[in-house]
């Protein structure tokens, strides 16, 4: 346990280390916001842009690696929105922003680190793979979903233009798109922008991981508990349990399992309290989501971990 505790607790020291320094005011919110900035809408993206023009393409898209990964998460989408109305009464629009928290892990900022630290870069295919389509689908099942239980039947060919129109204005997604472009293609890169793209790369984990830890600095875990331990338990235990399940009965080999069930025990990402400000609603609940299933994370991670060694 204590080595597995050596590979995770690097990263949650510095997500503490950002949020020590915005709680005792040496960053201020704008600081904060910058980085996290700078880390989701240029390193990041520059990260995945590289991964993705040099990923082997044949190898890295197992339809049972993604089958397992996507597989589970639609699942929990779908028990998150249904025990959210069903159990707990919320209406209609704050279910569907309660299922993507269920939905949406923190495949980027907390995966591939984890990942790397624990099984090495080689291991980060399968989480290229999936990170690859990671926003796009989740995303486009909030969005969908959303705009659906709004129109009420009413409306509903408007849909998939706001779906299109949200993705193209993600970061992420443009940064995917692009390396898929230029790994299609063929197109050779001079080698003074890989290596200023590398550059930026470099600063883009730790950038992001100190960002992280300013934002939950912002919110309080508090009210509606019973929700909030109900979709960490969907995060953090039901996804990977899933994907486990899913990867043994479709026959995915040792690496492709384990970056597909590390990535499906990170708690809720950042992106899933954006997209239910994005629609105000269940706000709360997604930030103290994030909070606690990124405290819990260190834990479960270290299970999971144990599990797949």
């Amino acid at each position: 346990m204590s080595a597995l505790l050596d590979v995770i607790l690097p990263v949650f020291v510095v997500i503490g280390a950002g949020y020590l320094a915005a709680r005792r005011g040496m960053i201020g919110p704008e600081g904060i916001d910058g980085l996290m900035h700078f880390a989701q809408g240029f390193a990041i993206p520059c990260l995945l842009f590289r991964a993705l023009a040099t990923l082997d393409l044949g190898a890295g898209f197992d339809p049972a690696l993604l089958g397992s990964f996507y597989a589970g998460s639609t699942l929990c989408f779908l028990a998150g929105l249904f025990g959210a109305r069903l159990l707990f009464g919320r209406e209609w629009e704050d279910a569907v922003a309660i299922g993507f928290v269920a939905l949406f892990s923190n495949s980027v900022l907390l995966g591939l680190p984890i990942t790397e630290r624990a099984f090495g870069p080689e291991a980060l295919v399968g989480n290229f793979a999936i990170v690859a389509i990671h926003p796009a689908f989740c995303y486009a099942v909030g969005i969908a979903a959303m705009e659906m239980v709004r129109a009420r039947g009413a409306g509903a060919g408007a849909v998939p233009g706001k779906v299109l129109r949200a993705m193209a204005g993600n970061a992420l997604v443009v940064g995917i798109l692009l390396g898929l472009a230029v790994n299609l293609s063929g197109l050779p890169l001079p080698g003074v922008l890989w290596e200023g793209i590398d550059l930026l790369i470099r600063a883009g984990i730790p950038a992001a991981l100190f960002g992280l830890g300013g934002v939950l600095a912002r919110y309080r875990p508090e009210g509606d508990m019973p929700t909030i331990l109900f979709v960490v338990a969907l995060s953090l235990v039901l996804h990977p349990a899933l994907t486990w399940g899913f990867g043994w009965w479709a026959g995915l080999g040792q690496d492709g399992l384990r970056s597909a069930v590390v990535t499906a025990s990170m708690p809720p990402g950042a992106n899933t309290y954006l997209f239910a400000a994005m629609y105000a609603r269940a706000q709360r609940v997604a930030a103290s989501a994030v909070i606690l299933g990124t405290a819990l994370s260190v834990l479960s991670a270290a299970a999971w971990l144990s599990w797949l060694r």
